[in-house]
């Protein structure tokens, strides 16, 4: 007999797993992408889901159809998949991702609320100090995270979400203002290329062995079911990032032609918080960012400490997730501002072979004779996408920043696009080339 969740559990997966996703960069990017396409919204919207959600979600498909991560990547060579995956994991953990959770958190939940005579850096250390500590001991049970963040902490974020939006259209703030420029002539390209930079993607490849693992407690020990169990919880987070960034986008959408010239998502929020809520309005958005950061720190810790337990079994579990924690928490306070300039680019250079390996876990079965796709693809990829992070950084000299400059859709961000498939076309001819070469020896 096949074992299978009853759907309230299912659900409960897929709440779970929105809630690790859902950070602050997903609550900032649909508001301003509302409020820059006016008008064209809707179009620049379509846009944004194919790749903010639709690339996510593959990405969870991908890896569980695959067997994990490492399975993934040990196809282009495990040496690759050991580095690859370390170097993926310290960018969106410690690194990056884990110290801005707490960052970005206080900026909403601090600042606004502390007296001119109170100085912020004091309340800021003792805000990332609890911060970290609560969230390390969620994170000291990774198969109760269904627990913790699917039937607690999540509906309240929704909730509040929700209100936002629903006071939004109660009472709107105006009417959606003309598209900027960039949005005017080609809204859902624009919309698809603010959506790539989620890069979501990247944490879709570590999530769903977190979801596995809650499945697998709910007593689903069959790995056929669990990897069933686990895709529609990626269904289902998809379906609710769908619905909130709609949410968002909308609200953005009324902030246009109310609040003009706004720099980014956080402050279309902020205004449209105030303008909707008045003085209660900071703290909605207070707890709507916390609940979220806080959330996505939890999911990143568990990944990290999970990976890094399975590479260095010596060193416990518990203890990496209070060492990434402690990290972490230094970096939010001393030194993000620095480790920002080093690993937003390594997250540049690493995001397309992310992209590369989910799209190649779809093609196995196609790919089946012809495995040397994995190594070259990922070599042309890669070696595409370190020279364009090169150029961004100003460190490529002019003769080759002409010649990136020359590759198709490379000014959106997709330099590594045409490499990349002249690297599995080589694969392919390798393959069919040796296996010719094969056959005439047999023949002899």
């Amino acid at each position: 007999m096949t074992q299978k969740l009853d759907l309230k559990i299912k659900f409960l997966m897929g709440v779970t797993l929105f809630s690790m996703f859902f950070g602050a960069g997903n609550l900032i990017f649909p508001p301003y992408l509302g409020a820059q396409a006016g008008t064209a919204a809707v179009p620049a919207f379509i846009g944004f889901v194919l790749s903010a959600v639709g690339l996510p979600v593959l990405g969870v498909i991908a890896v569980t159809m695959s067997g994990g991560l490492s399975t993934l990547a040990s196809r282009v060579h495990p040496k690759f998949a050991f580095v690859y995956i370390a170097v993926l994991y310290l960018a969106i953990g410690p690194c990056l991702a884990i110290p801005r959770t707490a960052s970005t958190s206080f900026s909403m939940a601090g600042p606004p609320f502390l007296p001119e005579s109170v100085p912020e850096a004091p309340v800021q250390l003792l805000y990332t100090v609890i911060f970290f500590v609560a969230a390390s001991l969620v994170a000291m049970h990774p198969e109760k995270l269904t627990e913790y963040l699917g039937k607690r902490l999540t509906p309240v974020l929704l909730v509040l979400i929700a209100a936002l939006f629903i006071a939004a259209v109660i009472n709107p703030a105006g009417p959606a203002a003309p598209p900027a420029d960039i949005y005017a002539q080609a809204a859902p390209v624009e919309g698809f290329l603010y959506g790539y930079q989620t890069m979501d993607t990247l944490a879709a490849l570590n999530f769903g062995m977190i979801v596995a693992i809650n499945v697998q407690e709910r007593g689903i020990r069959e790995e056929k079911a669990v990897t069933k169990e686990t895709i529609f919880a990626g269904w289902i987070a998809g379906a609710l990032l769908l619905v909130i960034y709609a949410m968002l986008t909308f609200v953005g959408r009324l902030s246009g032609t109310a609040f003009p010239g706004t720099a980014n998502g956080t402050e279309v929020l902020m205004r449209m918080a105030e303008y909707l809520f008045g003085k209660a309005g900071a703290v909605i958005l207070a707890f709507i960012f916390v609940i979220a950061c806080f959330n996505t720190c939890v999911g990143l810790l568990s990944c990290c400490g999970k990976y890094f337990n399975g590479c260095f079994p010596k060193i416990s579990y518990r203890a990496w997730v209070w060492s990434f924690a402690a990290i972490s928490a230094l970096l939010a306070n001393v030194g993000l501002d620095a480790i920002l300039n080093f690993s937003v680019p390594v997250l540049n250079a690493i995001y397309p072979l992310a992209i590369l390996l989910i799209i190649l876990a779809f093609l196995r079965k196609a790919l089946k004779r012809f495995p040397a796709v994995y190594p070259f693809a990922a070599f042309f990829c890669g070696i595409s996408s370190v020279l364009t992070v090169l150029e961004q950084q100003g460190l490529m000299f002019s003769a080759g920043s002409q010649l990136l400059h020359l590759i198709p859709a490379y000014e959106a961000g997709f330099g590594w696009a045409l490499p990349t498939v002249i690297g599995a076309l080589a694969g392919i001819l390798w393959n069919g080339l040796r296996d010719r070469a094969r056959a005439e020896k047999i023949r002899r």
